[in-house]
């Protein structure tokens, strides 16, 4: 009775092994290289069978891109429940959000930004383009322009150039502490409302004159 109590246990655990999976991939690379961490290294450290990573990964490179994707797509709940209030304080508090789910993952993160610098990579570049297009989704939400029309195209190009201003001054924050998380704030908010403010609406003039 104890075994079937066990086995109906792990039937309906499947998103807790397969998490189970994905952190400590998240670990294992985190500290070494790629070609370094084997699937039967995930598979010890995670205390899951080899064939479970196949059955819910397919292979060593999917796991991978997994861990990549996982932590370049801002989650949701950065973006989630904000307060109808100004658009700075929106932003700051994106910004904020933000700034910790990186610091709480700061060897994956960094783990990532330097996928995205390991050369091309048709994958790699599928998730980050996942991630800028997520990016910029929660930027106009966080600005209250989700409802742009006129513009629309030109103004998450613009967003997506800031994100890679986010990744590089991200790393002056973690790897060079030229720039402090508090810094790195200042930076992040005024940016982008300057963007949103100033620079598409410029862009916009400047289409209309070329017209």
């Amino acid at each position: 009775m104890n075994t079937g109590a066990s086995a109906q246990r792990r039937r309906l655990e499947p998103d807790q092994r397969r998490g189970e999976i994905l952190s400590a991939a998240r670990r294992l690379f985190s500290r070494a290289s790629y070609s370094m961490v084997s699937t039967s290294d995930i598979a010890r450290e995670s205390g899951a069978a080899r064939g479970l990573i196949n059955h819910y990964f397919g292979n060593k490179r999917q796991l991978y891109l997994e861990v990549v994707r996982q932590m370049m797509v801002i989650p949701e709940s950065v973006a989630e429940n904000l307060p109808r209030t100004t658009v700075e304080e929106r932003l700051a508090l994106c910004v904020d959000r933000w700034l910790d789910v990186v610091e709480r993952n700061r060897d994956v993160w960094l783990l990532a930004l330097g996928s995205e610098a390991m050369g091309p990579d048709s994958d790699i570049e599928q998730v980050m383009l996942e991630a800028d297009e997520a990016a910029a989704d929660l930027v106009l939400e966080a600005a209250m322009m989700s409802d742009v029309v006129d513009g629309r195209e030109e103004l998450r190009a613009m967003i997506r150039s800031y994100g890679s201003m986010l990744k590089a001054a991200s790393r002056e924050w973690l790897l060079r502490g030229t720039l402090t998380r508090g810094d790195l704030h200042i930076l992040l908010t005024q940016s982008a409302l300057h963007l949103l403010r100033t620079v598409f609406p410029a862009v916009r003039g400047n289409r209309a004159d070329q017209r």
